[in-house]
């Protein structure tokens, strides 16, 4: 079983003929990553996706990753967002 993570599109980097891969930075609750995008070409900055072991898979609407990200929290396998006080 695989488990996949909604996070936000936060930039989408160029491809280079050294880079070919389409990356973007993703943010997961505020902490940021790393993404690989190009399973999801038509993704763009403010589009959730899921995503599992650094890639993402698929697009989701906003009430899809707010559903998924309230269900991994009564789960226990995310921790509630820490507010800046």
């Amino acid at each position: 079983m695989c488990l996949g993570i909604p996070g936000e599109i936060l930039e989408i980097g160029p491809t280079t003929p050294d880079r070919p891969l389409v990356m973007g930075r993703v943010s997961f609750g505020g902490v940021i990553r790393p993404v690989c995008l190009s399973y999801v070409p038509e993704a763009q900055v403010g589009d959730r996706v899921l995503v599992h072991a650094g890639f993402a898979l698929s697009r989701l609407s906003l009430e899809a990753a707010e559903a998924a990200e309230v269900a991994l929290l009564q789960a226990g396998v995310l921790r509630p967002a820490r507010s800046e006080t």
